[in-house]
């Protein structure tokens, strides 16, 4: 059994992490909170944009874009993939960077055709420890995404469909589910699927028709670079998100332990106490009795003489 004095300095050690993880905890909170309020205000932005495409599609329905291809097109899993891999900058988030990697390399086994952009430091130590190519690192922090950043990934990513390097752009990000539970999505975000822009039946049709400058397909190409960018932003907030909530969890559980921990260590230090006083007490009864038979020892002694 270790000593009283070994016991509470591994007390001291395990209070003064539980200080550190109930810290992380409160911070990654306090972040949370912000970053949700900020997806709430991002989201009338995304869906003014999916607005304008529906209301391209119901002037003409015939009209033709790059970043629109039929469902049914053949050559949809050929080419070149642009895969965006969102992770964070550090771990102590449970299994967040680890889950969105997984996916990546499942993409990347199906499709070894693939160009990969990273963001977030956890993801770029990885991928350059495993030694796979990464063809553009964005190498800014993961933390407190914004627009402008994710119109400077857009640009980067749309300059590669542009000029036809690559043939479809993957995003994988982890998604906040009703504020709680994180997944990893894997979406396809150009080509763009025509069906997520249609009409509803109940819809009403379009009594005076709406007028396009220069062209029909000039705006549309236009607006679709807008929602990339802002599809972009959602989901680096998105991920934002769901890191602080994962590392929420990882901390209450490292806090939950920590104090299991010290009740352990508690009962185990009270035990110590418990034998070492039961060890003095049994050293002094003895060194008593000894004396007492000294005593009576001498004592009969001197009768004696």
């Amino acid at each position: 059994m270790a000593s009283t004095s070994e016991i509470r300095r591994r007390i001291a050690s395990v209070r003064e992490t539980q200080k550190i993880t109930h810290a992380m905890y409160l911070i990654s909170q306090a972040k949370l909170r912000r970053a949700k309020e900020e997806l709430e205000r991002t989201r009338p932005y995304f869906n003014a944009l999916r607005t304008e495409i529906k209301r391209i599609f119901r002037v003409d329905e015939s009209v033709e874009s790059r970043y629109f291809s039929p469902e049914d097109a053949a050559d949809l899993d050929q080419g070149t993939y642009g895969l965006l891999v969102i992770t964070a900058d550090k771990g102590l988030a449970g299994a967040y960077n680890q889950n969105v990697i997984r996916r990546a390399q499942a993409m990347m086994e199906q499709h070894p055709d693939v160009k990969l952009y990273v963001v977030g430091e956890y993801g770029r130590r990885w991928f350059q420890q495993k030694h796979i190519p990464i063809k553009s690192s964005f190498l800014y922090t993961a933390q407190n995404p914004t627009l402008h950043r994710a119109r400077e990934i857009s640009s980067v990513l749309l300059e590669g469909y542009d000029t036809g390097r690559l043939s479809k752009i993957i995003v994988i990000y982890t998604d906040l589910k009703n504020g709680l539970e994180e997944s990893v999505k894997e979406t396809r975000l150009l080509p763009l699927h025509r069906h997520q822009f249609g009409t509803p039946d109940a819809e009403r049709a379009v009594l005076r028709p709406f007028e396009f400058s220069p062209t029909v397909s000039q705006v549309l190409d236009h607006v679709v670079g807008s929602y990339v960018s802002g599809f972009i932003y959602s989901a680096l907030v998105d991920s934002f998100c769901s890191e602080q909530s994962a590392r929420m969890a990882a901390m209450d559980s490292a806090d939950r332990n920590a104090q299991e921990l010290l009740d352990q260590l508690s009962l185990e230090y009270n035990r110590a106490r418990q034998a070492a006083i039961t060890q003095e007490i049994t050293e002094v009864s003895a060194g008593a009795r000894a004396r007492a038979r000294q005593k009576k020892r001498t004592e009969k002694e001197g009768e004696i003489t």
